[in-house]
């Protein structure tokens, strides 16, 4: 029996660029939905970012898969046109453009929902749509600096340091995902639609909770104090074993006895200097140099799996290629392929959602304009049919 994707026959437009709204619409793809992505001619910029080879770089292939490509100019009449009525006919539109672009074409929400109350219309921008903010150009790197994020992160004697990747653009097409289903359930209610509005400073803040009530709390500020975590130990401590690298999690008192067990130290936890939490901390450096002596005999592998057979949480510290192949090699049931318009085959993390046996499809990257001609010409026969 074939099972339908929840969100099967529901219509989506992307006006998107980079990272947010695409990445949301992804993952309305990826439960069912089809989504057109309209592009201007040139394409959505993510398509070069950092790349020269063709229309299908590595920030596109990430966010794009099992969508449309339609590419309309909005400053040409008819293509404007074109797009207010494909806006018309969805169920949501997704859009990551600077407050009062969308405006200026006629494509707002207000402006849009005015004619079709129904539709959702989510937005997502740097910070907000009011304020002294509002007009600022906003990326990732902007409300990582801002939000608090790049101050806890690094060394403590380094200057403050960027995640690795763009945390806040995916927390943020993560949330506008969220918000997008909260609005399909409302609409299920009152028939109408709402216009959803995101902005990456307010993600990024709301990521710092638990920092934010640290700092009230002890009315001092977080610092960044690299691997490790102040106040606890061994908690996120990465160490070497005899190859490679583990962090380990062992905090908890009874945690802390398992791990010693398990590393042949029993002396350990009756050791004045690791005897409790705060002991622990106080002599973070001898801890360290405790364990890593115990684990100097094993391959990071054989160490994580005797640890976790122990109850005891880890983790080998993988590079990006070290993650991809051992994903590959023990969890393909978790992967799902994405085919380039050059016939490249990548493989990406699946949607990580589970309902019931709901099937979890990869899909194709769309060439810059794949389905213009195509979709344009449904969109015609659509306005025929209501005339």
């Amino acid at each position: 029996m074939s099972i339908s994707l929840p969100l099967q026959g529901l219509r989506v437009i992307e006006f998107g660029q980079y990272i947010a709204a695409p990445a949301a619409a992804q993952t309305l793809a990826d439960l069912g939905a089809s989504v057109v992505k309209i592009e201007p001619p040139g394409g959505d910029a993510s398509r070069h970012a950092g790349w020269s080879a063709d229309d299908c770089g590595p920030m596109f292939c990430a966010f794009n898969r099992g969508k449309q490509s339609v590419v309309l100019d909005l400053r040409n009449p008819a293509d404007l046109a074109a797009a207010r009525e494909l806006s018309l006919l969805a169920d949501i539109v997704l859009q990551n453009a600077r407050p009062g672009v969308m405006e200026k074409f006629g494509l707002g929400a207000e402006q849009l929902r005015a004619v079709q109350p129904r539709l959702i219309y989510a937005s997502v921008n740097g910070f907000g749509d009011a304020g002294a903010d509002a007009t600022r150009p906003g990326l990732d790197v902007a409300a990582q600096a801002e939000s608090g994020i790049m101050a806890l992160n690094g060394d403590a004697h380094a200057d403050p340091t960027r995640v690795g990747f763009t945390v806040v653009d995916l927390m943020a097409a993560r949330t506008l995902t969220t918000a997008v289903l909260a609005a399909l359930v409302q609409r299920g209610i009152s028939g109408n639609g709402a216009h959803i509005r995101i902005s990456l400073i307010d993600v990024a803040m709301d990521m710092l909770a638990h920092p934010w009530a640290e700092y009230q709390l002890t009315a001092e500020a977080p610092s960044r104090c690299g691997n490790g975590q102040a106040t606890m130990a061994p908690a996120a401590d990465v160490l070497d074993t005899g190859e490679g690298k583990l962090v380990i999690s062992a905090y908890v008192q009874d945690h802390f006895a398992r791990l010693c067990h398990c590393l042949d130290r029993p002396d350990m936890p009756s050791d004045p200097r690791f005897c409790d939490n705060a002991a622990r901390v106080a002599n973070r450096g001898a801890l360290r140099e405790a364990l890593t002596e115990a684990l100097a005999g094993m391959s990071a592998d054989a160490a994580c799996a005797k640890l976790t057979s122990a109850g005891v949480v880890c983790g080998v510290v993988r590079s990006v290629d070290g993650a991809v192949e051992y994903a590959r090699t023990n969890m393909p049931e978790r992967l799902v392929t994405a085919t380039t318009p050059g016939g490249h085959e990548l493989c990406f993390p699946a949607l990580p959602i589970s309902i019931d046996q709901m099937p979890r499809p990869g899909g194709a990257l769309p060439a810059l304009g794949e389905h213009t001609a195509m979709v344009i010409e449904s969109l015609a026969r659509a306005c025929s049919k209501a005339a």
